[in-house]
């Protein structure tokens, strides 16, 4: 008998583990082999465009010629060039390669999919870091409620969105920047060429991101190029910040091209060539270091003005829209918080002092008896909890339906470290993948608690990108915002509201008014003690 068992272990070693299933889809882009993963199969590494590399360093991305024979689709393709960070945070989790060759996209489908709603998810990362890949957005529990996922890679820092005078010279419309937003819009491109092949239906595609790749829906809903691309539109943690014009100083913001003169400069390159010639992580490693920031340009064609003036004028893309916030935003981003004053004297001083006429209502909501508290939820509020407000009521004013929500749940890995609802932390709820979390990560729990929630989002984000409207089986009915303010709130458990934190759109919308009215003070995280002085304008409520 032990004879028979060696025998028997001696095959399973020959053999090694069993093979993965393999399954072959034939797009108008080409052939592709992926693997089937129980009921979902998934395509890893499709390019979408050719390699921005050498002379296509630095030009908007160009289509990628169909493929002979069989491309595999089994690895993920390499992480855009991103910095080498010597920083460890709780959002850690470099990858395993990467390269300026690195427009690829990934596609988790239900096996024999047909015509089923397609989400395109834009990773986060302040458009520096980042990848489509990271496992936290994992896309097969939610492919398996009977959608398409899609993740893209797009160019990053320097790479991504540099703009210069020489650059722009070189462009048949005399533009420069917005590389990785164009990038992202080619994606889509290909989507719409591609996705019928998988089972997807390209007439019904959501677009969603977080953090910057919420940043980045919102430049998509903005620009005229990706119209027609998206149906609907999901914004978690956005923010609506002011970003540089491409050729002129505005809002106490230098232009894009002086930013890439000045980045040139420091990078000691004597000219585009040299700037061409210089190693891809060496230049994305300095540029960041010196300081480099990244951003969409307002160059009258891909972006054709600031956010708040597009969706003030009403020329956002007309999708349904589902957008909302974390509670505890800044509790993992105090690097956004400014000192805090000395004591509670102080801290009113500086706030009337900034403030002037809207100070007693600043203090009424951020008051001095809690500054830490008061610093955290003011800057939470002027970042994401306007511009997710600012989102919802800009659909509903066009007639689409805005949605939005507040996610408020804790967990005792995050509470016990001052970690409530932080930055990102709804996203393994939204994709299922609590266990793929970063190393550092608070831990969540492996509970049936944790687990109802997950489902009860990730319900809502599939029927949204469905229908255009959230609905989960048992859970509250989720209403539009409208004119009674509704949004709903994920803490233990979803629960409807009205009227979330009543007061603070008003008064971040009144200060935001009156920066533009200045017209040379930016708008971003410089709120609260750290605000400049917000003058009186007659153009303002």
């Amino acid at each position: 008998m032990k004879r028979y068992c060696l025998a028997a272990l001696a095959a399973v070693l020959v053999a090694g583990p069993a093979l993965a299933q393999s399954t072959t889809v034939t797009a108008p882009a080409g052939t592709v082999q992926g693997n089937v993963q129980g009921n979902v199969s998934v395509f890893k590494g499709i390019p979408y465009a050719q390699p921005p590399v050498g002379a296509m360093r630095w030009k908007a991305p160009a289509p990628l010629s169909a493929w002979q024979g069989v491309r595999k689709a089994t690895d993920f393709g390499p992480a855009c060039v991103q910095p080498h960070s010597k920083i460890t945070s709780i959002y850690t989790n470099l990858p395993a390669k990467m390269s300026e060759d690195c427009l690829t996209l990934n596609i988790w489908a239900p096996k024999a999919a047909k015509k089923l709603p397609v989400f395109v998810w834009i990773h986060g990362g302040a458009l520096v870091s980042g990848y489509s890949h990271e496992p936290v957005y994992d896309g097969a529990r939610m492919a398996g409620k009977g959608v398409i996922v899609v993740s893209i890679n797009y160019r990053l820092g320097i790479l991504g969105y540099l703009a210069h005078p020489a650059l722009s010279a070189e462009s048949a419309e005399g533009i420069s920047g917005n590389y990785g937003l164009l990038d992202q819009i080619a994606a889509l491109d290909w989507v719409k060429r591609n996705i019928g092949a998988f089972g997807g239906d390209a007439g019904n595609v959501t677009i969603a991101g977080e953090s910057a790749g919420a940043l980045s829906v919102m430049y998509l809903m903005a620009s005229p190029r990706a119209r027609g691309l998206f149906h609907k539109a999901i914004a978690e943690s956005a923010y609506m910040v002011s970003t540089p014009e491409l050729k002129q100083t505005a809002h106490g913001t230098p232009s894009a091209e002086a930013a890439g003169t000045q980045a040139m400069t420091v990078l000691g390159a004597a000219d585009l060539p040299a700037l061409r010639a210089m190693d891809a992580e060496k230049l994305t490693d300095t540029a960041a270091a010196k300081g480099y920031g990244p951003w969409g340009a307002i160059d009258g064609k891909v972006l054709t003005r600031q956010l708040v003036d597009t969706w003030d004028r009403g020329e956002q893309a007309p999708v349904p829209v589902l957008a909302g916030f974390n509670s505890g935003e800044i509790r993992s981003l105090r690097v956004l918080l400014p000192p805090a004053p000395a004591n509670a004297a102080a801290y009113e001083a500086v706030i009337r002092s900034r403030y002037g006429d809207l100070a007693d209502y600043y203090l009424g909501l951020y008051p001095s008896a809690t500054i830490d508290e008061s610093m955290l939820a003011n800057t939470r509020d002027a970042l994401y909890g306007w511009t997710s407000t600012r989102l919802a009521i800009g659909q509903t004013a066009i007639g689409q339906r805005g949605y939005l929500y507040l996610f408020d749940h804790g967990y005792p890995a995050a509470d016990d470290n001052g970690l409530h609802a932080f930055h990102a932390s709804e996203l393994p709820y939204v994709f299922g993948t609590a266990g793929q979390t970063p190393p550092y990560w608070p831990k969540v729990p492996d509970a049936l608690a944790e687990r109802r929630l997950s489902d009860a989002m990730m319900s809502y984000w599939v029927s949204f990108a469905t229908t255009g409207d959230p609905v989960a089986k048992g859970q509250p009915a989720w209403q539009p915002y409208g004119k009674d303010a509704n949004y709903m709130a994920f803490a233990q458990a979803s629960t409807p509201g009205k009227k979330l934190f009543p007061g603070m759109f008003a008064l971040h919308e009144a200060a935001v008014c009156r920066r533009r009215a200045a017209g040379d003070q930016p708008w971003n995280w410089n709120t609260g003690v750290f605000s400049p002085v917000l003058a009186k304008a007659a153009t303002c409520k």
